[in-house]
């Protein structure tokens, strides 16, 4: 049976994003996609014109259906907006069973717009980390989750270590805002016994609108096809990096990656 695989979050009407990102993440890696949106955005690639939350009966009416209809093979959330929502969301999923669950705590756009309300941070703490099996934070979302400054590697390391403590499984510390290392994108895969770090070359580009959920969504596609988290991770940053480097240079602001990249015989991409 194909795999299937569930993104709960907002949606991008620019398509480089969110629900839509997610999806075609999901259909390039050969699993079968699924989403429940949280909220609409009115959104490009020059920044968030607008949000749009979708009454919370509408959200857990979306998951009872999927449950009702569908075995989930993995699942991943994205911009939840609110505390009202994200409980909502927690409270499906774990009625539900759902898992592995990938949490992408986004907070902030490219542009800089906010996409949580700040009392909500606290709920993601509470009720969304006790339930993630692998949480994939910036560096300015770690900031936040860990409640302190993040200039080094120890603090990355240290940083992980205390959103653990919260509740989650693991958490991969992504490294794109990381400005001491100009030369290489470093992320940081901490569990309870062990840390990983993954690099890749960093390539010099304004056209990376969407890499937090196409992340995240490839890492939950993978695992939901039954790879373990490590391998899960070492592909999806591999073929972001790909998607990263052939971008389609689209917009007048931060562009879309290439999404069409990420499929598996698509070889001359790893040329």
């Amino acid at each position: 049976m194909i795999p299937q695989v569930l993104t709960i979050a907002g949606t991008d009407s620019g398509g480089g994003a969110g629900v839509q990102a997610d999806l075609k993440t999901f259909e390039e890696r050969n699993v079968f996609g699924m989403s429940v949106v949280v909220a609409v955005t009115a959104q490009n690639t020059k920044g968030v014109q607008g949000v749009y939350p979708l009454p919370v009966e509408a959200i857990v009416r979306q998951m009872e259906s999927l449950a009702d209809d569908f075995t989930i093979s993995a699942l991943k959330t994205g911009m939840l907006v609110d505390a009202e929502r994200i409980e909502a969301v927690a409270s499906g999923i774990r009625r539900f069973g759902w898992h592995p669950l990938v949490v992408d705590p986004v907070m902030v756009a490219k542009g800089g717009a906010h996409l949580v309300a700040p009392e909500a941070i606290e709920t993601i703490s509470r009720k969304l980390l006790p339930v993630a099996d692998l949480i994939t934070p910036n560096t300015p979302e770690a900031e936040v989750l860990a409640e302190m400054s993040i200039r080094s590697d120890a603090d990355r390391e240290q940083a992980a270590r205390k959103i653990i403590n919260q509740g989650a499984k693991a958490v991969l510390l992504k490294g794109g805002h990381d400005e001491a290392n100009p030369e290489k994108a470093r992320d940081c895969l901490v569990t309870k016994d062990r840390t990983i770090w993954f690099e890749a070359d960093r390539i010099n580009t304004p056209h990376t609108h969407g890499t937090g959920c196409t992340l995240s969504s490839l890492i939950t596609a993978e695992m939901a096809k039954g790879h373990d988290l490590e391998e899960s991770v070492r592909t999806a940053k591999h073929l972001l990096t790909r998607a990263i480097a052939h971008a389609p240079e689209i917009g007048h602001g931060h562009g879309p990656v290439a999404h069409w990249s990420l499929r598996e015989d698509v070889a001359a991409y790893d040329k």
